[in-house]
């Protein structure tokens, strides 16, 4: 991709013929093309937001083909003569069980890109030591201790 540098300098008078609205715009949609190049959700880099995209894609495909849709394609297909009525039934049948299979495996692969993820975002705030739950519940309790001891110390102390 190329690119053309306006001087917005007034003076260098370069490009005389430009006024600044054309300058602005000019500069307006450059930024514009940077946020559309810049904020693609994976852009190749990140491999499990590839997996859970194609798991999602994967999913959406196998839910759409319900059996009912399956089960018409394969009846015109018997009313026009193509295939026989019992090849017809397996047919259907083969393509129920496929789907079933296909489904299942996307709810397995789901489980694990959703491990995946648990696995990496608990990494990441360790890395930058953010408390965990049962860290700020912890916490609270012995603030709470210790709030019940100086609240007995002062009362021994007014007595």
């Amino acid at each position: 991709m190329t690119r053309c540098v306006i001087s917005t300098n007034p003076q260098t008078k370069a490009f005389p013929a430009w006024n600044s609205q054309e300058v602005q715009m000019a500069e307006s949609q450059k930024t514009e093309q940077e946020v559309a190049t810049t904020s693609t959700p994976d852009n190749g880099r990140n491999p499990f937001l590839k997996a859970a995209r194609s798991v999602l894609l994967a999913a959406i495909g196998a839910a759409a083909l319900g059996k009912e849709e399956i089960e018409a394609i394969v009846n015109r297909l018997v009313e026009r003569g193509e295939i026989a009525e019992k090849d017809g039934r397996e047919l259907i049948n083969e393509l129920v069980e496929r789907r079933k299979k296909d489904v299942s495996r996307l709810g397995d692969r789901l489980e694990d890109s959703t491990g995946m993820l648990e696995q990496r975002v608990e990494a990441v705030l360790e890395r930058m030591n953010v408390p965990t739950k049962k860290d700020v519940e912890n916490l609270s309790r012995k603030i709470s201790a210790l709030s019940k001891k100086v609240d007995e110390l002062t009362k021994k102390m007014e007595s």
